[in-house]
């Protein structure tokens, strides 16, 4: 047991968050304390879990560097971490081992469990080694420990996690991704596609179920794709066998799921919409474009039109299901035409919300060697046309709810306003209204008043009424 303190810096996806999640429990068990408060001076390790996705993120991953050498420069037994899908990049290793030598710890996606032995390890390098002097942390690499593995068939149970919130988890059923979009560096970073047996994950869920937690998210690169083993059994379970197991853990009150690949979204999963009263009325469908020419050089899978009928189903199934998407505004090739399909079909298809992203070439995939790549201009120009659609139709999605009343998981107090309160409905609505804190955590029905284009506003309906 030690007395240090440690703060992680999360950039990326739910999965990195969960990565973040057991790393912080793993430190926790070991006896390290989270340090408090947003200056990383007054903390004695920093771990930094890195993305991949954007190349936003790798330029704020080397912002955030940078000032840790100033802390590091002053406070030579200030240690810095680095881990996540951009240590699954060769280029990206090579240029911290020849350019950022005090760095002192460097692990990927595959060997998380191993962290905290590899911390101590280098704790006993640097107390067996001589004085740690500013000179040392410009030159010398002798005390860093440097670990990842580029891909691991080893799936490793009963890790601790220190959740972010005591009502909603995330957990994992599978790790890794097989589809290769070619824009895509996840495959390369988290490696091929390994599912966790569903008698793990199902005692996973109960025992958070028993802690007091009401919502699960359930994580996986592609959760339609899951493939687990039963280990009583040897029978093979898919996605919505999982779904249906996990409807039946007492105490649950929510599932939810990310992220789902059209391609592999099947009408047994659907059903389960209709079927299973936990299962969240939402679902994240990225369709990435609108164009089956564009969806074709992506390597999707699926056409603009089997995308809809997909659509369809889920809305015939479940008629108030809410649906949000990732869409990528300028692929190489992308023409206007192909433009003008993705804002037909936002418009058809009204979402909820979405996240929309300008392309961005990451090295080792095969788009970023396309030819025909779109000029930063017309990606501006196409992204700001999306966005109006899109901004468009969630503002009227979220305006049929005024009048309602809706179930709400009380998630915290408000950043700017006091005495507010935050929510999600099963929709995933943000919902915001006046209440006291000791309404975090629970369930609470809330008539929908007011909305706009992201959130809504309601009031706490009492029992009396």
């Amino acid at each position: 047991m030690n007395s240090r303190s440690y703060k992680i810096i999360t950039f990326g996806c739910q999965m990195n968050e969960h990565d973040s999640e057991v790393i912080s429990g793993m430190l926790t068990q070991r006896g390290y304390t989270e340090a408090a408060g947003e200056d990383m001076r007054n903390t004695d390790i920093v771990i930094i879990n890195t993305c991949s996705i954007r190349e936003n993120a790798d330029k704020r991953f080397f912002g955030t560097l940078g000032q840790l050498k100033k802390i590091k420069l002053a406070n030579p037994n200030f240690t810095v971490c680095v881990c996540g899908c951009m240590m699954q990049q060769e280029h990206i290793t090579k240029k911290l081992r020849q350019s950022y030598p005090w760095v002192d710890v460097i692990f990927g996606t595959h060997n998380i469990h191993e962290f905290p032995d590899m911390l101590e390890e280098m704790f006993q390098r640097r107390s067996t080694g001589e004085d740690w002097t500013v000179n040392q942390i410009r030159s010398s690499r002798e005390f860093r420990v440097d670990r990842v593995y580029r891909d691991s068939d080893r799936i490793v149970e009963g890790l601790p996690a220190k959740r972010l919130f005591g009502h909603k988890s995330f957990v994992n059923i599978m790790y890794g991704c097989n589809n290769f979009c070619t824009y895509c560096i996840v495959p390369y970073t988290r490696g091929r596609e390994k599912s966790r047996r569903p008698e793990d994950i199902i005692a996973e869920v109960k025992a958070l179920a028993a802690d007091g937690v009401k919502e699960v998210t359930l994580l996986g690169q592609n959760v339609n794709s899951y493939r687990g083993v039963s280990a009583d059994s040897g029978n093979e379970w898919d996605f919505a066998d999982l779904i249906y197991a996990l409807n039946e853990v007492e105490g649950l009150e929510r599932i939810r799921f990310m992220t789902s690949h059209p391609k592999d979204l099947s009408d047994k999963l659907i059903a389960a919409f209709a079927e299973c009263d936990k299962l969240c009325n939402y679902i994240h469908l990225p369709v990435q474009a609108g164009s089956s020419s564009v969806l074709r050089r992506m390597n999707r899978k699926y056409t603009r039109e089997q995308y809809l009928e997909l659509v369809r189903k889920l809305r015939e199934a479940v008629p108030g299901i809410a649906i949000s998407t990732d869409i990528i505004v300028g692929f190489p090739g992308e023409t206007e035409e192909d433009f003008c399909e993705t804002l037909s079909l936002a418009e058809e298809i009204q979402y909820d919300s979405a996240f929309t992203f300008l392309y961005s070439p990451r090295r080792g995939t095969p788009a970023a060697d396309y030819e025909n790549q779109i000029p930063e201009d017309v990606k501006h120009e196409r992204f700001n046309r999306l966005v109006e659609v899109m901004n468009r139709g969630s503002k009227a999605r979220n305006a049929a709810f005024v009048g309602r009343v809706c179930r709400v998981l009380v998630d915290g107090p408000d950043k700017k306003s006091s005495g507010i309160l935050n929510g999600r409905t099963e929709e995933f609505k943000l919902v915001d209204f006046e209440g006291p804190e000791e309404l975090i955590g629970s369930m609470v029905d809330v008539e929908i008043t007011a909305s706009n284009t992201f959130s809504l506003q309601g009031r706490i309906v009492s029992e009396q009424e």
